[in-house]
């Protein structure tokens, strides 16, 4: 158990170290691009952090495994180079012991994974949608800036104007357009002046010396154009296109019972995600492998981050596969975890197939040395 516990203990540092890097790194990633669409009055400014937390949340059923694969390499080539290994070894613990205790790790953060694929990525993925479903409904119109055509989402609301005075200040000759389902609103406006924000952070915009089109789509209905001194309008367009179904946002109980091939994509990748945490802990142990002070500590990581980059790369293109048709539920994405796990098994027991290799080969050489040769035995026959 002393064994155990100080191997979990080298390992969980690196752990804790490299999962705050890739989480801060992906923290940053992640707020760069929402905060474009803030600059641009896409993105209410107060869900920023909310939906940056709730991307992180997503990404950490990623994350771990990396986290804990990349970590177990390093620690234990940090092992095998300082010779800790060959110290251990020597005083009877056995391969099957430092494998447990990575195992243990590993169905830990495992079981973390488990959790949240099956509750917290469907339901920050429903919350992030609501938020930026909640984002096509409303904008911030001081944030606009000239020169720049403002589309929401689907094309359904068109914001220009080629000038203004100051950040702040009134926009001049203002265009805008809406899509209705029946006609198309088409304003040009003098000026245009944002009024103070409302209760649900949605902004009014006072338009004055305005020309208001309204065509129809279809041969029945009869365009119209008034001329309007000044005109209190909300340029967010609330007649948007209904929701895309999505499956990442469905609950996991609801995915099981589905035969949709996106839904089963989706369900199999939550269940997967764990197989691999705790396939990719294991792994990390023989590729970890060096010769005492031969090639460094770190001489197997380039290896290793290949080994990592192909596998996920297996898992990202089957769960493709799957949600397309093009390949059915069975065997679904687990042929990719299946080679994981056999390639696992080869790494682990190469060295004693090799090692038992070269001693079969060895006595075989030996017995050929000492087989008496059929001429040698005729000279001293006495006959």
């Amino acid at each position: 158990m002393i064994i155990e516990r100080y191997l979990i203990r080298e390992v969980a540092t690196p752990l804790a170290a490299v999962l705050g890097i890739l989480t801060t790194l992906f923290a940053g990633y992640s707020t760069a691009g929402l905060l474009s669409d803030a600059v641009n009055g896409l993105l209410p400014t107060g869900a920023i952090a909310e939906l940056v937390g709730l991307k992180l949340l997503i990404a950490l059923e990623v994350l771990i495994p990396i986290s804990l694969y990349v970590s177990v390499v390093m620690a234990f080539g940090k092992l095998y180079g300082d010779s800790e290994f060959t110290a251990m070894y020597a005083l009877n613990v056995s391969p099957g012991m430092v494998l447990r205790a990575v195992f243990m790790l590993s169905a830990g953060l495992a079981g973390v994974v488990l959790l949240l694929s099956l509750h917290a990525r469907p339901w920050a993925y429903e919350k992030s949608h609501e938020i930026t479903r909640r984002a096509q409904l409303s904008m911030n119109v001081d944030a606009m800036e000239s020169g720049t055509f403002y589309l929401n989402k689907h094309g359904g609301r068109v914001i220009f104007f080629p000038r203004r005075e100051g950040i702040r200040g009134p926009a001049k000759d203002v265009f805008i357009q809406i899509q209705h389902p029946d006609t198309t609103d088409i304003i040009l406006a003098q000026s245009a002046r944002a009024l103070p924000p409302r209760q649900d952070g949605g902004s009014n915009v006072r338009l004055d010396n305005a020309h208001v089109y309204f065509l129809g789509k279809s041969d029945t209905t009869q365009d119209r154009m008034m001329d309007v001194g000044s005109i209190t309008l909300d340029p967010a367009n609330h007649n948007i296109a209904p929701e895309e179904y999505s499956a990442t946002g469905v609950p996991t109980a609801r995915l099981a019972r589905s035969s949709n091939p996106a839904d089963i994509a989706e369900f199999q990748w939550r269940l997967s995600t764990p197989l691999s945490t705790l396939l990719l802990g294991m792994l990390g142990m023989p590729l970890s492998r060096v010769q005492p002070r031969q090639g460094g500590r770190y001489a197997k990581f380039g290896t290793a981050i290949l080994v990592y980059s192909g596998y996920y790369m297996l898992c990202t293109s089957a769960r493709t596969w799957v949600q397309h048709g093009t390949v059915s539920a069975i065997p679904g994405i687990w042929w990719a975890p299946a080679l994981l796990g056999l390639f696992l098994i080869a790494a682990l027991y190469w060295p004693q197939w090799n090692v038992a290799f070269h001693v079969r080969t060895l006595l075989r050489r030996l017995a050929g040395d000492l087989r008496v040769p059929p001429e040698q035995t005729a000279r001293h026959d006495p006959a």
